[in-house]
């Protein structure tokens, strides 16, 4: 079957994948180490770099990266000899320069990094300038442009700069592991360490009982399968597979009385989000909600119930890799997969999931799957106040995107913002528009929507049922 991705990047970063499953599940992986770059690349003819060599070099470099990477939090990780086809960065002078007399840009320069050729032609001198930007503001033709990388354009948190061998470096004090440079970059020079090696030692060594908690974009990504079809793809691994949309419903019933109490409060859903707060806005994550996340409280949970369990998180969130690795959460999740990961997983087994019998998933309401698309946190906190019969008025400011973030976060510091719960979301659209996904666009949202509806109405029962099931 032939496997649709929204860009040949991602193809390329599947096949990885494929290849490093298919070996550590033939338990040959380590002696054919060397050789996944030919298997893969088996051509001497290159697609897209200066020779065969160079894009067997970056394959290498990718295949360790499928294998976990370098040690450490950070979910996302440059490779160095990938980067380099990008022109360098900053403001340039284009060809729409007329040499004109004003000089503006000059007289705008603090620095004294515009000069002048003899056809009064305008330049720019790197050692001088700083990359303010006044110039451009004032050139009466517009003949002045940043020309920002992709990687940096994606970065919203000014993670990204360029070093001076001119390859992307990443701030991982600044980082929040969102992953839209990993989406963005055309030439697939940042990519997401992988945790899929664990993945299989649990599945090969059956050694306890394997949960699989999936997200609730998961019912639009396998789009040659329905979402039950998925499910029997995972049983067939030896996963029980657990919406993560009941631990939405735990959190959105916890969260909405922590907020009658509290006054004010700020999701704790999207880890790339609090991180935010943690690295931009310390002083204001006291406000942050002490709920643990969707992920993080079904599979406490799951662990709670069961002593023998290891928790497996499927999903579209990069981020969720590395807030896996966090001390409060680490006890209850054993290894996160993004939707990329189970496709190459499955496809490495040869299980075509098209043909297996559809076990559509039960048990959390609409609210709690509404978690995974803008505007679905603060609408099941409404709905858990209502639940509650709790006193309170909820004025939500949904920020979606982390730019939108930024702005609520500005206003909260300034004590300016007028909503008393933000519902922070780094990736535009929500959960459904992460770097982990197969595909993206609006439809992966009616498809959400459409699952939701088929949830409970009420957030208490499904969280009533959740008790009930761990007794």
């Amino acid at each position: 079957m032939v496997r649709k991705f929204d860009t040949y990047v991602e193809n390329l970063k599947y096949k990885v994948l494929k290849e490093v499953a298919k070996q550590a599940f033939d338990g040959t992986l380590i002696e054919n180490l060397s050789e996944i770059p030919v298997i893969i690349h088996p051509s001497k003819i290159p697609t897209m770099r200066c020779c065969v060599y160079k894009e067997r070099a970056i394959l290498s470099k990718r295949v360790k990266l499928a294998m976990g990477g370098k040690k450490g939090i950070h979910a996302v990780e440059v490779i160095d000899i990938a980067c380099d086809e990008c022109p360098a960065a900053g403001y340039e002078v284009t060809d729409t320069c007329r040499g004109c007399l004003a000089h503006r840009c000059e007289s705008a320069c603090h620095r004294g990094a515009i000069s002048f050729d003899f056809n009064h032609v305008a330049h720019i001198d790197k050692n001088k300038c700083v990359e303010c930007g006044m110039c451009a503001k004032v050139c009466p033709f517009f003949a002045i442009v940043n020309r920002k990388r992709p990687c940096q354009n994606a970065c919203k948190v000014k993670a990204i700069t360029i070093n001076d061998q001119n390859v992307a470096s990443i701030d991982h004090d600044k980082c929040i592991s969102c992953g839209s440079c990993v989406y963005q970059c055309p030439f697939g020079a940042i990519m997401d360490k992988s945790y899929i090696l664990p993945v299989i030692d649990m599945i090969k060594e059956q050694s306890g009982h394997l949960y699989a908690v999936v997200a609730p974009a998961i019912v639009t990504q396998f789009t040659y399968a329905t979402q039950g079809q998925v499910v029997s793809g995972l049983e067939k691994f030896g996963f029980k597979v657990v919406e993560a949309a009941l631990g939405a419903d735990m959190v959105a019933y916890a969260e909405a009385k922590e907020l009658s109490e509290k006054g004010f409060l700020m999701s704790s859903c999207c880890p790339a989000f609090v991180e935010y707060v943690r690295t931009a806005f310390p002083e204001l994550m006291q406000y942050v909600s002490h709920q643990l996340s969707p992920m993080a409280t079904i599979a406490k949970r799951i662990k709670e119930s069961d002593d023998q369990a290891k928790v497996v998180f499927i999903g579209p969130c990069v981020s969720k890799k590395s807030e896996s690795q966090l001390e409060h959460v680490k006890p209850y999740i054993d290894a996160v997969l993004t939707f990329e990961e189970l496709q190459a997983m499955f496809d490495s087994r040869d299980i075509d999931i098209s043909k297996l019998e559809d076990k559509p998933l039960a048990g959390a309401s609409f609210y709690g799957r509404s978690f995974a698309r803008s505007g679905g946190v603060a609408g099941a906190i409404k709905r858990g106040i209502e639940e509650h019969g709790l006193d309170f008025k909820l004025e939500s400011c949904v920020c979606n995107g982390i730019e939108e973030c930024h702005v609520a976060l500005i206003k909260k510091s300034k004590g300016v913002l007028s909503a008393n719960f933000i519902e922070g979301m780094a990736c535009s659209g929500g959960c459904i528009g992460g770097a982990g996904c197969l595909s993206h666009g609006e439809i992966i949202r009616s498809g959400v929507e459409s699952y939701a509806k088929k949830g409970l109405n009420s957030i208490s029962e499904a969280v009533k049922d959740v008790c009930q099931d761990e007794k």
